[in-house]
């Protein structure tokens, strides 16, 4: 303890240490809601991972969580007043909040494949197309709460965290482990699940060969009987279930309400994800959970800063720089990874099949 004590009072490497003491107290207690922060974005990553590797430069990931959430608590409000609320069962799992969730999914699936068709038939900019997706999204769902709001629709509830057992969550050094990844509702759960089922199946499934082959190079994919536009309708369509399932995160996990905007910028860090993981369901996984990191960490620091000169020098700063912080943190990573990380060689480049002779 005295070592410690001496390295904190070093003239200004001490404020380092006593950072790095600071984190290592901290992160832990905050784990759970690191990984709720994160649920999103590794969804949204999910999405945009599956996209780009089969070829298809999907920028709308943000939209499409907007119109899941929008629907999946429109629907879900629409279903309880139809058939009730009903009893809750594992995870606080309703009826009405099951229906939700399918509609949730079912719509970003719906925009997936609109997306697919502009961007794979059509041929048009892939840009543009989620480009327009975003705003379409925003203004549309924007337009249509402000006319269900007037009805005030009835509340559902939100799905419910397990709770795992205490001798579990009090085992020493490991038991704050089982606490963030067990005490978390259901989408939250199945998050660590999608990302290693998404990494076996990318890289060690003949289905994600093909999806890499069609990323990379599609001509020669299709020489050795890929069908390159079939397989990319497919799998933008089914990207859309891991956008529908942030969406319905969003509005019936994390609440169970609705609000304009309520994305705040999530499907774009979520790419950014992507580029900084390399296009790699663990490594967008894992710049996920650095992004959602620095805003939980900002907002420990505003309720409960470090003691000492460190907590001085933190608490000086205004709330407003922590709110931003997860925004800070992405550009500043982003900024160093952008010409570093090489994306799929096929990625964004239209493909048309060559006339049989």
């Amino acid at each position: 303890m005295d070592i410690v004590q001496t390295l904190y009072e070093i003239p200004a490497l001490g404020l380092l240490f006593q950072l790095i003491g600071y984190l290592i107290d901290i992160v832990p207690k905050i784990a759970p809601f690191i990984l709720l922060a994160a649920t999103p974005l590794v969804l949204g990553g999910m999405c945009g991972v599956l996209c780009e590797r089969s070829g298809i430069v999907n920028i709308g990931i943000e939209g499409t969580m907007l119109a899941a959430a929008f629907t999946g608590w429109t629907v879900s409000s629409a279903a309880a007043g139809i058939l009730g609320i009903g009893e809750a069962g594992l995870f606080g799992i309703t009826p009405p909040l099951v229906i939700g969730i399918l509609a949730a999914v079912g719509v970003a699936m719906l925009i997936g494949a609109l997306q697919a068709w502009l961007s794979i038939s059509v041929l048009a900019n892939q840009i543009i197309v989620g480009t327009i997706v975003n705003i379409a999204a925003f203004g549309v769902t924007g337009y249509l709460y402000t006319l269900i709001s007037k009805t005030s629709p009835p509340t559902v509830g939100g799905l419910r965290p397990f709770v795992p057992p205490d001798w579990l969550t009090e085992l020493p050094i490991v038991g704050w482990l089982f606490t963030t990844f067990l005490n978390q509702a259901p989408i939250t759960m199945s998050v660590i699940v999608i990302v290693f089922a998404m990494q076996l199946l990318l890289f060690r499934s003949r289905w994600g060969l093909r999806t890499r082959a069609v990323g990379e190079h599609p001509r020669a994919a299709e020489t050795v009987g890929v069908h390159v536009a079939r397989l990319r309708y497919r799998n933008v369509i089914l990207a859309g279930i891991f956008a529908g399932l942030a969406g319905a995160y969003l509005s019936m996990e994390a609440t169970d309400s609705f609000q304009q905007g309520m994305t705040a910028g999530r499907g774009f860090i979520a790419l950014a994800a992507v580029i900084v993981g390399r296009w790699t369901p663990i490594g967008a996984f894992g710049a996920a959970l650095l992004f959602a990191s620095s805003q939980a960490i900002g907002q420990a620091v505003s309720f409960a800063p470090p003691p000492g000169q460190l907590g001085e020098i933190l608490g000086g700063f205004p709330g407003q720089l922590w709110d931003a912080l997860p925004y800070i943190v992405t550009v500043v990573v982003l900024a160093g990874v952008v010409g570093r990380s090489i994306p799929p060689a096929a990625d964004g480049q239209p493909y048309e099949r060559e006339a049989a002779t």
